[in-house]
């Protein structure tokens, strides 16, 4: 999608954080955006930063609202008309041992990471589908997409999950016109570790599970550490353009992941399947490769 300018954006989590970076760089860029965040204090403070600009409008709602999505999504085309770029960047992070979580613990985080990731694409791409102008779907994973912890477990399960998901999306909507990409980012500059604050009443748990306060001394000193979100924001608009798969903002990961996937490689086992099998995988890969190339030759 190489012509954004005049084009219209909708970015969840916008409010802060790369959601921020990224609506800061597309109205740079001459894009229409709508900031859409669970806070509204977030939501005043992020539309200081742009001075009554009449291109940026602000949305309060909870992306695990279904009919709130759908009723922001009427707001966005009442105030710009057709939106073309959906940014599902919402996201919150629990710093717990995986086996100290409780059933609430994982109905929020799936539920904002990867159920709000499905409200928005369920919501969007009948839309954009529809006013036939094409358009692109970002979905924020995370390095935790490939780079799993124990210490943020349900975090990474939902990342895994953003990242299958966009890319069978990707593989289906070309037809559509709208290209997909998954954004997975290390470290930024952003207050994620303050997500308990947007936690529901009726997902609370008890204050022995929540994180120890030694973590969350150290958590704004190691965010602060991050990258710029304006800059991980121009990394988005350039995959954008340039209709990526990946999107991938730090290289310090190189090596760690050519160690992942030599894993991955040196654990199939020797030999070759019997013909049915392999007759049954050439015709699955080449259907794949097919639906691959129009993926990504689609502008």
């Amino acid at each position: 999608m190489k012509n954004i300018e005049g084009k219209v954006a909708f970015i969840t989590g916008g409010a802060s954080g790369a959601g921020l970076g990224m609506a800061k760089v597309f109205v740079r860029n001459g894009m229409k955006v709508v900031i859409a965040d669970i806070r509204q204090d977030s939501l005043d403070q992020a539309m200081t930063g742009f001075r009554d600009d009449k291109n940026v409008h602000a949305i309060c709602f909870d992306v695990t609202d279904r009919q709130a999505f759908a009723r922001a999504a009427d707001e966005a085309e009442r105030v710009f008309g057709k939106v073309h770029v959906l940014c599902n960047n919402a996201g919150v992070n629990l710093f717990v041992p995986i086996e100290e979580c409780t059933y609430n613990d994982w109905d929020w985080v799936m539920g904002v990471n990867f159920g709000g990731v499905v409200n928005g694409v369920q919501t969007f791409v009948p839309r954009i589908g529809k006013h036939g102008e094409g358009g692109h779907i970002v979905n924020t994973a995370s390095m935790a997409a490939f780079l799993p912890s124990a210490e943020a477990g349900i975090y990474t399960a939902s990342k895994f999950a953003v990242r299958g998901l966009s890319e069978a999306l990707r593989l289906s909507l070309y037809r559509y016109h709208i290209g997909v990409s998954v954004f997975c980012p290390g470290l930024i500059n952003s207050a994620i570790y303050e997500s308990e604050k947007t936690r529901p009443a009726h997902l609370a748990v008890p204050e022995n599970t929540a994180k120890s306060q030694k973590t969350m001394e150290l958590l704004p000193k190691i965010h602060q550490a991050g990258m710029d979100p304006e800059e991980a924001g121009e990394k988005v608009l350039e995959g954008i353009r340039k209709n990526s798969l990946y999107i991938f903002s730090h290289p310090e990961f190189r090596e760690e992941l050519s160690e992942i996937f030599d894993e991955i490689i040196d654990s199939l086992p020797p030999g070759e399947a019997p013909a049915p099998r392999l007759e049954f995988e050439r015709s699955r890969r080449q259907r794949l490769m097919q639906a691959k190339a129009q993926a990504d030759k689609m502008e």
